[in-house]
């Protein structure tokens, strides 16, 4: 056999070995997802809360002046939502493996895996289908209510294409924690960042609006390029779309080699 074809015989295993591996733990995970209440419901709950809190209870912040939003202020704070639950769908998806090693079940499916990038890549997909399931049922409740969508449909294509790539942003920055800390207790180092990148962008009003040192912030903090480019795609009118996409697969490729760092950490004996 020659030395190509001997490559090529040993990268085939490796690589069936590693999607054997992440739909095993897609399959188990997703399956007590489900059948659990206490880790179903509240994934679906917080959303709708911020969802009614901010674009019912501070919907009289759309006719300050200054503000103009085609679609209205329901849409104009549905991305925010939209974002934070799916960056939220990533994190706790960390939360689940940080318990995994906790209880012990990561650490044998460490012993056990063929190829341990599997492991990740399985969390990954888990984190993906979660959000699958939360942003539709927000998505369905947001037009439920009375959400107008001015874009079309390849521009609400975008809107859940970028949402898709902050999973995976929200996904790869918790595995990384969990990976190198293998404990719940990691959760804060992963939820804390999270919050303060979302919560110190333009949230409640356009960036035009924010004064001080907020409107500083915000005007280098990813998350803004993150929230107007979503706003912009459902209402239609472009705005920081490709340095959104930009921004988010940057992170993604940094995350990348942070979580793989992290999951050789974890291989070491202890």
């Amino acid at each position: 056999m020659s030395a190509h074809a001997a490559a090529g015989a040993t990268a085939g295993p490796a690589r069936g070995g590693t999607w054997r591996v992440a739909y095993a733990i897609a399959w188990r995970s997703l399956h007590t997802y489900v059948r659990r209440p206490d880790l179903f419901v509240p994934s679906l709950v917080f959303p709708l809360v911020f969802l009614a809190a901010f674009a019912g209870g501070l919907s009289a912040l759309g006719s300050v002046p200054g503000f103009t939003f085609p679609a209205g202020y329901t849409a104009f704070q549905f991305v925010f939502v939209l974002c934070q639950s799916a960056m939220f769908a990533g994190l706790f998806t960390g939360f689940s493996l940080a318990f995994d090693f906790e209880s012990g079940f990561a650490r044998r499916l460490m012993l056990g895996a063929e190829n341990r990038r599997g492991i990740a890549l399985g969390y990954a997909l888990v984190a993906l289908t979660r959000a699958v399931i939360t942003l539709t049922v927000v998505s369905g409740v947001a037009l439920a209510t009375g959400m107008r969508i001015t874009g079309d449909g390849v521009e609400v294509f975008g809107l859940y294409g970028l949402a898709a790539l902050l999973v995976l942003v929200g996904y790869l920055w918790a595995a990384g924690i969990a990976f190198r800390f293998r404990t719940i207790q990691a959760g804060p180092l992963m939820q804390t960042p999270v919050f303060l990148l979302l919560f110190l962008a333009p949230v409640y009003v356009p960036l035009s609006l924010l004064r001080g040192w907020i409107h500083a912030v915000a005007s280098v903090n990813p998350a803004t390029a993150f929230l107007e480019a979503g706003r912009g795609l459902i209402s239609g009118v472009g705005n920081h779309t490709g340095l959104a996409f930009l921004a988010a697969i940057v992170l993604i490729a940094l995350f990348v080699v942070w979580t793989l760092t992290g999951l050789r950490r974890a291989e070491r004996p202890t």
